[in-house]
């Protein structure tokens, strides 16, 4: 099992023909996924030649929309590599063609845009779950990558995964590596984001093959408070958490647009704690959070 992707998902790639979703798109294949066209409408009709995780030769169709590539393809999951300035119209293209997963990698992405996007995909009813924007994607191990993750760093496993941070993201699944993982998702760390640590956590909570979770948050805003309640109110498995950003100069803003500290809250510390109180072990590395989950594995 896993959460949100798995085997059949089938994706389109928003900005297929560029130079990252070019790139990305042989690394997803690569990993197996299902790629099965892309958008750019300034290329309808044409086509982009790639090669499968097994080196045959594939020829992916290039659509003028969204909707008219989910009529032809069945596509089920689209991820965005469009520039920051146009990346508003490609969410809300997709979001009016109602493709169920949307993950937005671009970084840089103007927050006022993301929250419009996000509130239209609100007033829509919700039909399209939002990953992103400034975010590593989603991987389901052995199964479909559909992000920017090395899919060679880890397996399949127990561990579910939700992190604000991306090399984070690398990290963790490579210090784990040995154990493997369903599902890991970055869920990016700009101040509005689509899908949060909270609706990560309960799909994780149902989802019968993961049996614990390691959850990676950053200083700034109160996400890890939020979700700490969650977790107390709601989860059962074990989890285990980091928080990055203990050692930054109080009152100074810190690398992601979101980790903007204010007083005590939104600090490392304040974060922990709520953690803790709720039941979460937090390692003050990454390592020792791995270590942390390597013990509860063991005790499963």
């Amino acid at each position: 099992m896993s959460i949100f992707l798995n085997k059949d998902s089938k994706v389109i790639v928003q900005g297929i023909t560029g130079g990252e979703g070019t790139k990305h798109t042989a690394l997803m294949l690569k990993a197996g996924t299902q790629v099965v066209g892309g958008v750019n409408a300034r290329k309808a009709g044409t086509t982009v030649l790639h090669t499968d995780k097994d080196g045959n030769p594939v020829e992916l169709p290039v659509f003028a929309s969204v909707e008219e590539a989910i009529a032809a393809t069945g596509a089920d999951v689209s991820i965005a590599f469009v520039p920051p300035a146009f990346t508003k119209d490609a969410m809300v293209e997709a979001i009016d063609a109602e493709i169920p997963l949307l993950v937005v990698i671009t970084e840089g992405v103007p927050v006022g845009d993301t929250a419009e996007a996000w509130a239209y995909a609100q007033a829509k009813g919700n039909t399209t779950r939002i990953i992103g924007p400034n975010c590593p994607g989603i991987i389901t191990p052995d199964e479909s990558l559909v992000g920017i993750t090395p899919a060679s760093i880890t397996g399949k496993g127990p561990i579910g995964l939700v992190s604000k941070s991306g090399t984070l993201t690398y990290q963790m699944m490579y210090e784990l590596r040995e154990i493997g993982f369903s599902t890991a998702i970055g869920i990016g760390g700009d101040p509005v984001i689509g899908t949060t640590h909270i609706d990560a956590l309960a799909a994780f909570e149902a989802d019968p093959e993961t049996k614990a979770i390691v959850m990676i948050g950053e200083i700034g805003g109160d996400a890890e408070e939020r979700a700490a309640d969650f977790i107390k109110a709601n989860v059962t498995k074990p989890v285990v958490g980091y928080v990055a950003g203990f050692t930054a100069p109080e009152g100074k803003t810190m690398g992601h647009a979101g980790a903007i500290v204010s007083g005590s809250a939104g600090t490392a510390q304040a974060k922990k704690e709520a953690l803790e109180a709720a039941g979460v072990k937090v390692g003050k590395t990454p390592s020792e959070t791995a270590a942390l989950m390597r013990e509860i594995i063991a005790g499963l």
